[in-house]
């Protein structure tokens, strides 16, 4: 794993983190596509497992890429060099456990370095789910709309909801471990919240009307 070495004066990317943010991209919208399309059933053909990655591309990847983006912001704010870098054994998992009917999303994280607190730190882990119940509430206007607009606000609602409840979950490398080391009330807060807000959007508007 390599790290950025020199500090960072404002929001820049490098050839190798543009790969890997392209890679974690691209993988993601295919495990996404392969959980809410899965190919190996016969009701669902080829055309419309492509059509999923597409949508997953719009939702999945705005999703994704504006967690790691908030994490990026907030650490060089605080003085960090900050670059994302992709774990490919974690998107190999995704793939996989999607096949099977579940989703394992760990796609990399935002590797940051410098001198920084532990309250800095929790905020630079914070920034991507806060980033994600902001993302789910500019998603939540668009399911108003008949076809595939409405389509794409509920996947897009309910893709932001599960990956900041996923990443509060305080395990290994997700946000949720800095953030309860920071301040164990407002990971309570953020955490509760997000499991919340994902099993009572389920409970009312369920998974999307994919296979009419």
């Amino acid at each position: 794993m390599s790290y950025p070495t020199e500090r960072a004066s404002a929001l820049s990317f490098s050839d190798k983190e543009l790969f890997d943010l392209a890679i974690a991209w691209i993988s993601l919208s295919v495990a996404f596509a392969l959980l809410l399309a899965p190919i190996h059933r016969f009701d669902i053909g080829l055309g419309w497992f492509v059509t999923m990655i597409g949508l997953s591309f719009v939702t999945v990847g705005v999703a994704f890429l504006l967690h790691e983006l908030a994490h990026k912001v907030v650490a060089i704010e605080h003085g960090q060099t900050a670059e994302f870098r992709a774990d490919y054994q974690m998107l190999f998992l995704a793939i996989m456990s999607a096949l099977v009917g579940f989703l394992f999303a760990a796609p990399g994280a935002v590797y940051h370095r410098g001198r920084i607190t532990v309250r800095e730190n929790g905020l630079i882990a914070l920034a991507g789910p806060v980033t994600n119940h902001l993302l789910a509430l500019l998603f939540l206007p668009l399911m108003l709309f008949p076809g595939i607009i409405g389509l794409v606000g509920h996947l897009g609602v309910l893709i932001n909801l599960f990956l900041a409840a996923f990443n509060m979950i305080p395990f290994g490398p997700l946000d949720g471990k800095s953030v309860l080391e920071w301040h164990k009330p407002i990971f309570g807060a953020v955490f509760g919240l997000s499991l919340l807000l994902l099993v009572g959007f389920y409970l009312v508007f369920g998974f999307p009307a994919l296979f009419g």
